[in-house]
């Protein structure tokens, strides 16, 4: 096991190139399994969870390679449509092959996936769809099992924003016959970026990024050169560090649009920032205010920020408040953050956080990823030295943190426990 050790006190400046989107990734990687001749997907995030989905892709006879940012598909053609347990379990987002294998071979048999806890988590809107478009689901003994005949297009209403069950009924419709409309889905940059892959196939996708999505059933979808969007979140990450460390960093490689509720709450709180094509400067301005955030679907604030914005606010002057509706345990960090002199009092889904003049270094865990990283962004300000542990949390969204961040003049250690 590694930990990290962050020296508190430095001035974050320089310039940092955002990679590709976690987000988008993980469902693009089991998508390909869609395609009948060759893929190749570029910016892709070398992360622990890509280079998972990939070894379960090589796992199941799919013949692929990835190597620094580009993942390349030669054959699709699988000899297992079941997974196991280990394989699954380190992250959610695995639950994206049971719309690929639904919609391209019609069964699929797969542990109930894991991932951060962060709360509820179910996946019945999946589920709903799947067996709207004709499948029969089972759930036996901690598996799902999925198979259907044939898949017909229809109208499904999804009762709550999901972005997992909107990609998914995306993936299992795109070869469904007929006409299907999937209604009150998510509407993330990721989403939007899955369809653009899709179509470049030769799906019939259309409504990506609005309130309806309807999907024209194809036959077949061929191969494509697809490039993954940059990642809202690694960029919004970034952009906390310099606000937090009352620095000067410029973020390339994003595009502004997707950060605008990041931004709008960042310039609330007394932080400048420039906006300039595909670039995004962020300057301290010395004295943070205390602000409410509440995270909502896009084009709200997204639920993968809260935690970072919660380590900023620790230091801000006066008290914020955090209303979290998208996940129920997601305020775990916050323990940690105390620990390290924060002043917050989080009761069901609302975190009270009064602002104090300093954070002290200390031996904190991450409790998932966002968390995780939101020790690293206090530790960067904090007096003395911060050890953070169970880092493999972090590596699952993060590229080199801590390369990145030293490269901006932070001092961080990765070590072994």
């Amino acid at each position: 096991m590694e930990k990290l050790v962050v020296k508190g006190g430095k001035k974050l400046k320089g310039e940092i190139k955002v990679n590709g989107a976690k987000n988008a990734a993980v469902a693009i990687i089991p998508a390909v399994l869609l395609a009948s001749k060759e893929t190749v997907v570029r910016n892709l995030p070398h992360i622990s969870d890509t280079r998972l989905l990939v070894d379960i892709l090589k796992k199941i006879g799919a013949k692929c390679e990835f190597v620094g940012d580009i993942l390349s598909v030669s054959d699709t053609k699988i000899n297992e449509y079941k997974f196991e347990f280990d394989e699954v379990s380190k992250m959610r987002a695995s639950y994206y092959f049971i719309g690929a294998l639904l919609g391209r071979y019609r069964k699929v048999e797969l542990p109930l996936p894991g991932g951060c806890n962060l709360g509820s988590r179910p996946i019945d809107q999946h589920i709903k769809a799947f067996e709207m478009l004709g499948a029969a689901v089972k759930i036996e003994h901690g598996l799902i099992k999925v198979e259907a005949k044939k898949l017909v297009g229809t109208k499904i209403y999804l009762d709550v924003v999901s972005v997992g069950a909107t990609i998914n009924t995306m993936l299992a419709a795109v070869l469904a016959q007929g006409e299907t409309i999937i209604e009150n889905v998510a509407k993330e940059p990721h989403v939007v970026d899955v369809a653009d892959f899709l179509n470049k196939m030769g799906a019939k996708v259309q409504g990506a990024g609005t309130d309806i999505i309807k999907i024209e059933g194809v036959e077949k979808l061929g191969g494509c050169t697809h490039t993954v969007i940059s990642d809202q979140i690694e960029a919004g990450t970034y952009m906390v560090a310099a606000a937090i460390s009352d620095g000067d960093i410029t973020i390339k490689n994003i595009n502004p649009k997707h950060m605008e509720s990041i931004t709008a709450k960042l310039r609330e709180a007394n932080v400048e920032i420039i906006e300039i094509k595909d670039t995004i400067r962020v300057v301290g301005k010395g004295e943070l205010k205390g602000i409410n955030v509440k995270t909502l679907p896009h084009p709200g604030f997204p639920t993968d920020m809260q935690s970072q914005m919660g380590a900023l606010l620790s230091i801000a002057n006066g008290t914020s408040m955090i209303t979290e509706t998208i996940w129920s345990n997601r305020f775990k960090y916050t323990d940690e953050l105390n620990r390290m002199g924060a002043n917050i009092k989080a009761e069901g889904n609302v975190a009270v956080i009064k602002g104090v003049e300093k954070l002290t270094g200390a031996k904190v865990k991450a409790p998932d990823l966002r968390g995780g990283v939101a020790l690293v962004l206090a530790g960067l300000v904090a007096e003395g030295e911060t050890e953070v542990s169970e880092i493999e949390h972090i590596d699952r969204g993060y590229e080199e943190i801590e390369v990145k961040l030293n490269s901006l003049g932070a001092n961080i250690r990765r070590i072994e426990s």
